[in-house]
């Protein structure tokens, strides 16, 4: 493993993990007629915690880039997975409560989960697949179900929605993390008009964006705890989805190998998870729907 890109991804995870707990505490002082509307994003803007938020963020993605330039994906997606750390150690700073047994058991799950994934499935590079049939089945299928959680999330904002939209957002930051690393190659092969002229790069603008659009209307409508475990579990697993699926990503397959990828897989879930509902996570407070009035806005 490099030196260099561990401390790309671990840098690019505290950034993340701090900035998306300072963009939860605004988010939720957002009107909730904004829900799912390119009108919260206008709203955040005049925030100035949102935006030192948004600021730690874009600084921890363009860490996660370099990242991902220098490694494969399925060696960083990981490790980008503990920004959660981070988020606790700041509201655990902010609330003052301290670590516990959940907190400890759900820190070790994590940093085990991702010890024992590496260390079993040592990625390595491969050749990309170059058919771009595989690249578009496995992106409209990821695509797809965001769309379905999506749908559904409108439906149940109060109670399902943040954790849907949260996952949603997840997704498509894996799509985002994958295209990013074929931008990267593209630049890489013919410098600035080679990565123009192809799709990537815009479809990791869009995929940013809209990640952007749901994962603050989760945060707009729930506490932290809710929306940032599903967010946090679903970026990696798609990362390697993609990074196995058309990058070329090669890990052990082995039968060994295999039972320990999954155990340190599942072991990052559950981690994440307890981490994220953690006492020390923000509560926030609890949102009233919208009124029949607000909803006529949109």
């Amino acid at each position: 493993m490099s030196v260099l890109v561990l401390v790309l991804a671990v840098s690019a995870a505290c950034c993340l993990g701090f900035g998306f707990v300072l963009q939860q505490s605004a988010a939720q002082q957002a009107p909730l007629s904004d829900f799912l509307s390119f009108r919260l994003l206008l709203d955040l803007v005049r925030m100035p915690r949102w935006l030192g938020g948004l600021g730690l963020m874009v600084a921890g993605m363009v860490l996660g880039a370099v990242a991902l330039g220098k490694g494969e994906i399925s060696l960083v997606e990981p490790l980008l997975a503990t920004n959660l750390l981070f988020a606790l150690a700041l509201s655990r700073y902010r609330t003052g409560q301290s670590l516990g047994r959940q907190g400890w058991a759900g820190l070790l799950l994590l940093a085990g989960g991702v010890s024992a994934f590496l260390m079993a499935g040592e990625p390595r590079a491969g050749t990309a697949v170059a058919d771009p049939l595989r690249h578009w089945l496995i992106i409209g299928a990821v695509v797809g179900v965001a769309l379905i959680l999506t749908a559904y999330a409108r439906r149940s904002r109060m109670s399902w929605g943040p954790v849907l939209l949260a996952t949603a957002a997840g997704l498509l930051y894996g799509i985002q993390d994958a295209l990013t690393r074929v931008s990267g190659t593209r630049f890489g092969d013919g410098g600035l008009t080679e990565l123009l002229t192809g799709w990537q790069p815009y479809g990791v603008l869009a995929c940013g964006i809209t990640g952007l659009l749901l994962v603050q209307s989760a945060f707009e409508t729930a506490p932290l705890r809710m929306s940032l475990p599903a967010l946090t579990a679903a970026e990696p697993l798609t990362g390697i989805l993609c990074g196995v699926g058309f990058l070329g990503d090669r890990l052990r397959t082995d039968t060994g190998a295999l039972a320990w990828e999954a155990a340190g897989l599942a072991a990052v879930v559950a981690g994440i998870v307890l981490l994220g509902l953690h006492p020390a996570m923000p509560c926030g407070t609890t949102r009233a729907e919208p009124s029949a009035r607000d909803l006529q806005r949109r």
